[in-house]
Order: C-alpha cells, then sequence, then structure tokens
C-alpha cells in the first residue's frame, strides 16, 4: 500500500463505518504497532508468517461478533417493548416498590446489585434496566460469573493479548470492551474468585481495563450491573467477599422477592404464561381450575417464576387438547402425593430422642387421619394408606385403635 500504512487504512475505514470488524495482517507485527490497532478498533491483529487454520478460527471468530451485534441491533425495537417495567409482571406492594426504584436509577450510570433467589427474573430486571436507559443503542453483555472457569472467566471479562498464555493464538477482546457505552450485567458475582475481585474493583474504580499479558490499559464507558443469589454481607462477614468491592456494587440495591413472598402475584403470573404458551404452542386452554390455583397457592415455589413458567409451558404442552387444567394434570410433586413426610418444623433435639416412637406416632397419626376421612370404613382407609385391608386391622389391633371409645373421641359412633 504505497503512501499510506495498514493502521491508517483501519483509522479511515472506522471513520466511513464503525460497525466494520477489521483484521490486521502485518510482517512487521511488533507491540506498539498491535496496540494501535486494538486501540483504533481492529479485531485481531496477526503477524506473518501466518497459517490458513489460524486465519479460518479469527475470520470465523469476527463473523460471529458480527452476527452477534447484527441480532442485537435487529431485535432492539422489540426488545425495549419486551422489557419495559409493564412486562415484568407484579401487582404486589413488594414488586410496585421495585418498579419505583427501577424508574428513579435506570439512566443513572451508578452500579446497581440485585439480589434474590434464583428463578426470581433478576436477568429481567437488568435488561428492563438497560433497555429503558440512555445506553439502549449500545450493547447489553451478559456473563454468567458461575459459569465460566475461572481460569477463562479473567480472559472473557478483559480479554487477552497474543501469547499470554498456552493456546492463546490470537488476541481477543473482553466483554467490557464489547460493552463499551453499553451495560454489562454480570451475573452470579459471587461465584467470583477473589483475584479477579481485586482486578474488578480496579475497572470500577479507574473505568480502564487491561486485557491479559498486555501492557496497555485501555478506557471503557461501561455501566456495571450486578446479581447474586446469595447473601453477599455474609460472604463479606466470612471473608468470601471483597468488602470494598461489595460497597462498590451496592451503591443501588434492588432485593427481588421469592414467589411465596408475593403470592398474590401468582394468578396473575399464570394467566401471563398460559396466553404466552396457547399463542406460541398454538393452543387453546381456556381455564386454570379453582383447585389448581388453590394448589398453586399453597406451594412455595423453590424455583420461583422460572419454575411457575417451565410448569406452565408443560401443562400447556401435555394438555393441547383440553380447555381446562384440572388438579390431576399436575405433577405429583404440587398434588401433595409425595409431599406427605415432608416435616420442616421438625428440629432434632440436642439431647436426642428415639426415633422409633416417633415413627410410630407418625403412622398413628395418618392411621387415624385415614379412618376419619373414610368415616372408619377400613377397606376405603386402607387404599387411601396403600395397604391391604388385613395389614391395616392388624395394625389398629396392634396398635389398640380401633377401639369404640377412640371413635367415639373423634366423632364416630357407627362402625
Amino acid at each position: 500500500m504505497p503512501g499510506i500504512g495498514g493502521i491508517e487504512v483501519l483509522s479511515r475505514i472506522k471513520e466511513l463505518n464503525s460497525g466494520i470488524l477489521s483484521i490486521i495482517l502485518t510482517g512487521h507485527a511488533d507491540v506498539d504497532s498491535a496496540v494501535k490497532a486494538m486501540k483504533i478498533g481492529a479485531f485481531d491483529y496477526i503477524g506473518k508468517p501466518f497459517n490458513l487454520e489460524e486465519i479460518l478460527f479469527v475470520i470465523n471468530k469476527a463473523m460471529e461478533l458480527k452476527r452477534l451485534q447484527n441480532e442485537n441491533v435487529a431485535l432492539k425495537k422489540e426488545l425495549r417493548s419486551n422489557f419495559n417495567f409493564e412486562k415484568i409482571i407484579g401487582a404486589s406492594d413488594e414488586m410496585i416498590k421495585i418498579f419505583h426504584l427501577m424508574e428513579r436509577v435506570t439512566d443513572s450510570d451508578s452500579t446497581v446489585l440485585i439480589s434474590g433467589e434464583s428463578g426470581t427474573g433478576k436477568d429481567l430486571i437488568a435488561q428492563a434496566l438497560h433497555y429503558n436507559s440512555s445506553r439502549k443503542d449500545k450493547l447489553f453483555v451478559p456473563v454468567n460469573c458461575g459459569a465460566i472457569p475461572e481460569d477463562l472467566l479473567e480472559s472473557e471479562l478483559f480479554g487477552h493479548v497474543k501469547g499470554a498464555f498456552t493456546g492463546a493464538v490470537n488476541s481477543r477482546v473482553g466483554r467490557f470492551q464489547l460493552a463499551d457505552g453499553g451495560t454489562i450485567f454480570l451475573d452470579e458475582i459471587g461465584e467470583m474468585s477473589p483475584k479477579l475481585q481485586v482486578k474488578l474493583l480496579r475497572v470500577l474504580q479507574d473505568k480502564e481495563i487491561d486485557p491479559v499479558g498486555g501492557v496497555q490499559r485501555f478506557k471503557v464507558d461501561v455501566r456495571v450491573l450486578a446479581a447474586t443469589n446469595c447473601d453477599l454481607e455474609k460472604a463479606v462477614e466470612n471473608k468470601l467477599f471483597r468488602e470494598d468491592l461489595f460497597y462498590r456494587l451496592n451503591v443501588i440495591p434492588i432485593q427481588v422477592p421469592s414467589l411465596r413472598e408475593r403470592k398474590s402475584d401468582i394468578l396473575l403470573l399464570v394467566n401471563h404464561f398460559l396466553g404466552y404458551f396457547n399463542r406460541i404452542k398454538k393452543t387453546n386452554i381456556e381455564e386454570i381450575a379453582p383447585e389448581v390455583m388453590k394448589i398453586f397457592m399453597e406451594y412455595p415455589w423453590p424455583g420461583n417464576v422460572r419454575e411457575l413458567e417451565n410448569l406452565m409451558e408443560r401443562l400447556v404442552i401435555l394438555n393441547f387438547d383440553k380447555r381446562k387444567i384440572e388438579p390431576e394434570d399436575l405433577p405429583e410433586k404440587y398434588t401433595g402425593k409425595q409431599s406427605l413426610f415432608r416435616f420442616p418444623n421438625i428440629k432434632l433435639p440436642d439431647d436426642g430422642f428415639c426415633i422409633n416412637t416417633f415413627l410410630n406416632q407418625i403412622e398413628n397419626e395418618l392411621i387415624l387421619q385415614a379412618l376419619n376421612k373414610s368415616g372408619w370404613v377400613k377397606e376405603r382407609a386402607a387404599r387411601m394408606l396403600n395397604l391391604n385391608r388385613t395389614t391395616l386391622v392388624e395394625k389398629l389391633k396392634r396398635k389398640n385403635l380401633g377401639c369404640t371409645e377412640l371413635r367415639k373421641g373423634m366423632g364416630v359412633v357407627n362402625d
């Protein structure tokens, strides 16, 4: 290229179209030119001689990034609609408070720490904060800190230069640089190692990143949103999480309630998911039986909204030919058939106790309940307990549970 160098060509290309991804191939590779190229916006910088496999690898990575960027642009209008506050379903007092807080902090650049159990919708809140902010035209870049091995997470976040470690056959742009001008969402932040906590703290303080193995630092303009399902304050007390980083992240805390803490929202969520899955699965289920809603209201929902969403999808798919969801359509765990022996309030005394006596008392109680529900008809009571009638009769004799006085005490006079 007589009269102009590759770096200047790259600079002029970026002026014409900043979205073009460029790869520099050079026979005069050195650290300074590599830094300049990456600073201007080169996707990668490869020195000669090079092999075809390396070139194809880099091109494929660039094409994948371009695909993601194009997809991001194409979905922006839809995302803004999908992630407005009204799309986060909830009318309980707890959720109304969160909506008010989100409205106040949407356009702030302050870090937000979203806490709550798994499945409560922390990622939806993060996306709503981004797509309703002035940064909405830039990338929203999520990173699951708990799903990426520690030795790869640093490179994933901050990038690396070629040769920084074994297998680093080319330089790589990190998620912070991808999110420049936009938002990075650090999910499961509590899983981050102490070493990376130090580096993240420095990024939050200085607004600069240094790629693994690099000597040049890069300024980034990124809003940081973080989420955790663990108690970070306890983690700080137990020396598992840095106190200074916690306070850097916890500028604006949002505590998302579990589904069992906002049961008044269950009906809203059920109707929303029913309509949604009817639409995408092309089914026409019209109603959820009141008995089913009663079960839903009494169930503790350990998986929160995500569990309810998955259950509704399952019910719609498996009952596509029905107009109404009945209790018998529910999995056994929801109807209580497998929960008879769950005793959350039982605590083992410090001095212990006789487990045989305890189990005998439980058996007696269940037998008496079955007899009472069956009107003391032993055949029916045995079926309820999944026992043979003769087995139940033997138990009654042995336990002396069939006496007339006991039945009278329970309000039953006739045999």
